[in-house]
This record gives structure tokens, C-alpha cells and sequence, in this order.
């Protein structure tokens, strides 16, 4: 009885695991699906440690664990800024590749507690289940760390490059399927021990040579790993909610990856083996060096107040700049302050805007924004010719369009925002750098655009300012 009334609490979780991933699939139902996901994960840790098999001293082991997680978790939540969250989905994935490190290690030593054997004599389909989830966990911490360093700018944000390091990555991952075999058919401690330090160093190695441009389909990228390396585990100690949660997790992921690259129309081999700006000379800041001077056009926050005033449409096109700048709410108050004026204001998001997988949805939707004026690139494009006004807030190479008509530029064919089509485009930015695609931004020299220069949430207020007088 005990067992059927686990193995249907996990079966609850696993719906409203899937319930969860189909409410995230937009912002109107993201609410719902955090909450279905939440209460998934409650019951199965209630069906954890009510398991018939469950030790009382496990229980305390457990909820020891809860306590200091959550502790950590909450002080954590309440701190972080919304901005920060690239960087925080990243260390939370290199926790889920450690927790997997540390589950195959248990399993290792203790195999007669998840049933697969004794120690020196354990089960050889464990030891496969065993070695993949090691090997992809730890790929996963070091991977996922450096991809936190790079986010947070504790590291550069330009692809970290040197002479035959293709190579030495295909060497290693050879020599790590090959002690995965001689681990199998010999279950050597030490053999274990050597997958999970050339899983780490080969985690490292894979994320250096990343540009900045490409990070958001690396966290993607990172959380499919996480999801696998928790099935691969699921398998090795015979957690059924494990096995299917993980494998959400990793087909979620490899699909996200997979959409993402496509809207950069880059295949994701091509973004493992190096990133954006690796050949154009990316600065360690992630912005190329400028060009030679070329005339632009640069105006005041009272010359874009207004023409915005008088304009019919109004379409606000986001990216980092304005998640550095912490200028979503302001960006709303100008929106608000316009459709007052009678115009017609919607948001563009293009699927590799921010640093992570749905950043910009994220700002605008803490901004309150409302769900409906927000449109992704396939949907909005079409509308920019129509619209008399663009505002680009900190949204650099996903704008330029050199990546439509410049062949022998590194960015050609990604499928871009045509904000050029727009009657007036204005540009909020701080100087001329170039993005982190190190590619100059032909948009700039556009005779329909004109420059402001500044920080993005400054210039958004004076703009403000100006359409309340």
C-alpha cells in the first residue's frame, strides 16, 4: 500500500511537472505554471519522506537539508536583483550537477542501500547509469560556474580562445568515454574519481571559449545537462520521479537550445565551438572596439519626447542595456504616458535578447507590462513599418542590419528585429561600441535614426519628464 501510494504521489508530481513547463510557455500563464511546479515539488518531497523505506534518521537528514536550503534559498530570493537572474540560474544549475556528483558517489560507496549490488559488485547497468550522471554532472558544475563568473562579471564576457583547444576538447571527451567503459567493466573507485576530475576540466574548458552573445543559449544549454545528469542518476538509484523529472528538465532544455539557435540561425556545435566575436576582436567588456568616426545623428531626451507625443505607434524594443540600467519601470511609465497621448505602444522581444532564456519577459513582466503588448520577433517584424516610432533601449546586435545585406559579417542570416523600417528610430545607448557579436551596428548610421546617447533609464526619465509638461 505504501509503495502504490508513492508511486502515485510521484505520478501527480510528474503531471504537474509538465502542467508547470506549459504554463512557462507564456507570460499570461507563467504565474500558474511557477505554482503548479511549486506544488509538484512539495508533494514529492511529502511522498519522499513518507517512502515505505525510509529510515527515521534519513528523515532527519532530510529535513536538516530542507532547513538550510530553504534558509539559504529565501535570503537569496529576497536579495537578488531581477537583473541578476542570468547569473542565478546558472549557480543553481551547477548545484544540480554537483548534487549529482555527490548521489553517484553515494551510490558508489553505498550501493546495497539503492539495491544495485554490494560494494566491489555492483549491478553493470547501475555502473553505466552511474558514470553517465557523473560525467554529465560535473560537466555541468564546472560548466555552469564559469558560466556564472562570465554572467556576473567576475570573468571575461569575450570568448576565452588559445591555439588547438578544439583538439585538446575532442582528446578529452574521447579519453572520458573511454574510462566510462573501463569504469563499467572494472567498477574502479579510482576510475570513478578520474571521470569526475576530467568531467570538471572539460565543464571548464567547454564555457571559456564563449562569447557573452551566446550565453543565453548556454544556460539553455546547461539546464538540459542538469536535467539528464538527474535522470542518469534517477536510473542509478531507482527514483522513478527523478528519471521522469530529469528527462523534462533535459528535452525542455535541448528544445529551448535548439529555438534559441535557430533564431541566431546558428547550429548549437557551431556556439560550443565558439562564440560571437571570437574572430572580430571582442573586447573583455564584451563591446568591440569602435570603428573609424562616421557621421550619426544624436539628439535630445526632449527632441524624442517630442515626436513620440505626436506619434500614432510606438514599438519598444529591449535588451540588456536596459536590464543593466534597471530601466524597465520607467520604460512603462513612458509607455503608459503615451497611450495617454492616444498612441499605440507594443513591446519586441527577440528570442536571444538579455542573457538568459525569456530575460527581457521577465523585466517587463516585474514592470507589470501587460502580457498582451508584448510580441516575439516572427510577430512583430511585420509591424515596424507601419510603426512611427522605434525605441531601441540597450538592444545591439538583434537590431543590426548588416546581419540581412553584410555576407562577410559574422552575424549574417540571424534573424533580426527590422526596426530600421520604423519612420524614426531612437537609440539608446551610452557610446558607439559595438555589441558582443564585436560587429558595428550599421543601424547607427541610418538617416531615419537618431542617437541618445546615455545611460537607459536617465534618458527614459527625462523623456518622461518631458511628455508630462
Amino acid at each position: 500500500m505504501g509503495h502504490t501510494l508513492s508511486t502515485l504521489s510521484y505520478l501527480v508530481a510528474s503531471v504537474l511537472f509538465i502542467l508547470a513547463l506549459k504554463g512557462l510557455s507564456h507570460p499570461s500563464t507563467s504565474r500558474r505554471g511557477n505554482l503548479m511546479g511549486m506544488v509538484g515539488m512539495g508533494i514529492a518531497i511529502l511522498a519522499t519522506l513518507a517512502h515505505p523505506g525510509m529510515r527515521v534518521g534519513g528523515i532527519g537528514l532530510i529535513i536538516a537539508g530542507l532547513a538550510i536550503g530553504g534558509t539559504f534559498g529565501g535570503i537569496i530570493a529576497n536579495r537578488i536583483q531581477m537583473t541578476s537572474l542570468p547569473q542565478l540560474v546558472a549557480a543553481f544549475h551547477s548545484l544540480v550537477g554537483l548534487a549529482a556528483v555527490f548521489v553517484a558517489a553515494a551510490a558508489l560507496y553505498a550501493p546495497q542501500s539503492f539495491g544495485i549490488g554490494v560494494p566491489g559488485n555492483i549491478h553493470g547497468q547501475s555502473l553505466v547509469e552511474m558514470s553517465l550522471g557523473l560525467a554529465i554532472g560535473a560537466i555541468t558544475f564546472s560548466g555552469s560556474v564559469i558560466a556564472f563568473a562570465k554572467l556576473d562579471g567576475r570573468m571575461s564576457g569575450a570568448p576565452i580562445l588559445f591555439r588547438g583547444q578544439h583538439l585538446l576538447n575532442a582528446a578529452l571527451g574521447v579519453l572520458l568515454l573511454l574510462l566510462v567503459v573501463a569504469f563499467v567493466w572494472t567498477g574502479s573507485t579510482a576510475l570513478f574519481w578520474l571521470i569526475a576530475i576530467l568531467a570538471f576540466a572539460l565543464g571548464f574548458l567547454l564555457i571559456i571559449p564563449i562569447g557573452g552573445a551566446d550565453m543565453p543559449v548556454v544556460v539553455s544549454m546547461l539546464n538540459s545537462y542538469s536535467g539528464w545528469a538527474a535522470a542518469g542518476i534517477g536510473f542509478t538509484i531507482g527514483n522513478l520521479l527523478l528519471i521522469v523529472t530529469g528527462a523534462l528538465v533535459g528535452a525542455s532544455g535541448a528544445i529551448l537550445s535548439y529555438i534559441m539557435c535557430k533564431g541566431m540561425n546558428r547550429s548549437i556545435l557551431n556556439v560550443l565551438l565558439g562564440g560571437f566575436g571570437a574572430e572580430a576582436g571582442a573586447s573583455p567588456a564584451g563591446g568591440g572596439a569602435a570603428q573609424p568616426a562616421r557621421p550619426v545623428k544624436s539628439g535630445s531626451p526632449e527632441d524624442a519626447a517630442y515626436i513620440m507625443k505626436n506619434a500614432g505607434k510606438v514599438i519598444i524594443v529591449p535588451g540588456y542595456g536596459m536590464a543593466v540600467a534597471q530601466a524597465q519601470q520607467v520604460v512603462r511609465e513612458m509607455a503608459d504616458l503615451l497611450k495617454k497621448e492616444g498612441a499605440t505602444v507594443e513591446y519586441a522581444i527577440h528570442p536571444v535578447a538579455g542573457r538568459m532564456p525569456g530575460h527581457m519577459n521577465v523585466l517587463l513582466a516585474e514592470a507589470n507590462v501587460p502580457y498582451d503588448d508584448v510580441h516575439e520577433l516572427e510577430e512583430i517584424n511585420p509591424e515596424f513599418a507601419e510603426a512611427d516610432v522605434a525605441y531601441v533601449i540597450g538592444a545591439n546586435d538583434v537590431t543590426n542590419p548588416a546581419a540581412k545585406t553584410d555576407k562577410a559579417s559574422p552575424i549574417y542570416g540571424m534573424p533580426i528585429l527590422e526596426v530600421e523600417r520604423a519612420k524614426t528610430v531612437f537609440f539608446v545607448k551610452r557610446g558607439m561600441a559595438s555589441g558582443y557579436a564585436g560587429v558595428e551596428n550599421e543601424l547607427f548610421f541610418r538617416d531615419n535614426t537618431m542617437m541618445l546617447f546615455g545611460d537607459a533609464k536617465k534618458v527614459t526619465q527625462q523623456i518622461v519628464q518631458a511628455l508630462q509638461k
